[in-house]
């Protein structure tokens, strides 16, 4: 099936990705506005951004068949609106808003499931709470209500670490929030949810245990899953270490995982569009906790998708925006377990002085089977300037690695991490 397909934000390492899909080939991939162009280090121009999408779409000489995307807030909420404008088949617009809102998706959650831990939502004026909200105990995450990744979250044990956590959200809050209240502003939130706006806090209580992430897409009303995703932190901290796929845990624990997804996807009505839940579970109480979801697939996980199953998760998102029911296909791939790595500084801050040679990269690709390397940063940047970052370490590189087991995989990736040496000048 012929089909001219727009890609918001498409970058090349997911184009390559896209153009490999097998049951993608008759699809034209158009890229519709440029990464770059969406993500600037001073704001998100995002009625310019609506604006700029809009003249791209009408200047092509052709049908638009499907405007899709794979990247957090706001190319998760640009798309449904485009999409709408043009009678596209898209996912509800207050849909995605109820996921990316999170005090709106905690109330969405705990009205589907009783795996909600708790919660509650404070504002960032003067006169902000100074300790936490009555019902909640410490430890804490504070969170803004909208964020990217994990940058701006805290984890609070005590009043002075909240109070210093308010004080550093509120600092940085206004690059989400202001372009999320032009979202919000499209849509009908119930009163709590309108009184709290897009500056504001969520604070919850701490989960503890394995995190997963289960990926799946909706379609005509009914949600599907296809594969859960562990995430592996670095020993004694909450920066990412690697996701790994498949999920490692038993059996019965992934389907009360799938069931519970599937209850709250339903609730909130997403549709015609991708999804990812995260959760904790705590192995040895059997204890189970949402974290969040979005309202997408993730672009982390291509590579993975791909390498175990023999399809990457851009073909259900594209598939769906075309009408089509995809089901994906299972343990097809040429591996048995694959994952992304994540190679970290964890100083406070510092300067780059050097970072893996093209060559050197090509080399540790082509030496090393089922691997392949995406370097995050360049000699000269400064850590505390990179965007997207989690508020304890920072992203030098991302390590695709597909292996034949576990012992296989953690080889591999040690044979890439000597080979692509970095130098960080950490500040005295």
């Amino acid at each position: 099936m012929s089909a001219d397909v727009f890609v918001m934000g498409l970058d090349e390492p997911n184009l390559e990705t896209l153009r490999d899909a097998p049951r993608l080939a008759g699809c034209r991939i158009h890229p519709l506005l440029a990464k770059d162009e969406i993500w600037r280090d001073d704001d998100i121009p995002f009625d310019d951004l609506l604006a700029r999408a809009r003249a791209e779409l009408d200047a092509f000489d052709g049908q638009v068949d499907a405007i899709v995307g794979y990247w957090d807030f706001p190319v998760s909420s640009l798309v449904p609106i485009l999409g709408a404008e043009r009678g596209l088949r898209t996912a509800p617009l207050a849909a995605v808003v109820t996921c990316e809102h999170k005090y709106w998706s905690r109330l969405a959650q705990r009205a589907a499931i009783d795996e909600v831990p708790g919660f509650a939502a404070i504002g960032l004026d003067a006169d902000a709470p100074r300790t936490l909200p009555d019902g909640l105990s410490y430890p804490v995450w504070v969170k803004p209500i909208k964020s990217s990744s994990s940058e701006l979250a805290f984890r609070a044990t005590g009043d002075a670490e909240f109070r210093d956590a308010t004080a550093r959200i509120r600092a940085g809050v206004d690059f989400f929030a202001g372009p999320f209240d032009k979202v919000l502003a499209r849509v009908d939130p119930p009163p709590e949810v309108a009184a709290v706006g897009g500056r504001a806090c969520l604070v919850e209580e701490e989960a503890a245990g394995a995190q997963v992430t289960v990926e799946g897409y909706a379609h005509d009303g009914e949600p599907h899953v296809y594969g859960v995703v562990d995430t592996v932190p670095y020993p004694g901290t909450s920066s990412f270490q690697r996701y790994q796929y498949p999920s490692r845990l038993p059996d019965a624990v992934l389907a009360r995982l799938t069931d519970l997804t599937e209850r709250v996807i339903r609730h909130i009505g997403l549709d015609a569009v991708t999804f990812n839940v995260e959760f904790f579970v705590d192995t040895d109480t059997g204890g189970v906790r949402l974290l969040e979801i979005n309202p997408r697939h993730s672009q982390s996980h291509a590579h993975l998708f791909d390498h175990v199953d023999g399809e990457p998760n851009h073909t259900c998102v594209i598939e769906l925006a075309l009408g089509r029911n995809p089901e994906m296909p299972h343990r097809r791939g040429p591996y048995a377990v694959a994952a992304k790595w994540f190679v970290r500084s964890f100083v406070a801050d510092g300067v780059v002085r050097r970072v893996p040679t093209a060559a050197e990269v090509a080399r540790a690709e082509q030496a090393i089977d089922g691997v392949s390397v995406q370097l995050n940063v360049a000699e000269g940047d400064r850590l505390s300037e990179l965007h997207g970052e989690d508020s304890y370490s920072y992203e030098l590189a991302h390590v695709y690695v597909g292996a034949a087991g576990q012992r296989d995989l953690e080889r591999k990736y040690a044979e890439v991490v000597h080979a692509l040496p970095f130098a960080v000048d950490a500040d005295a």
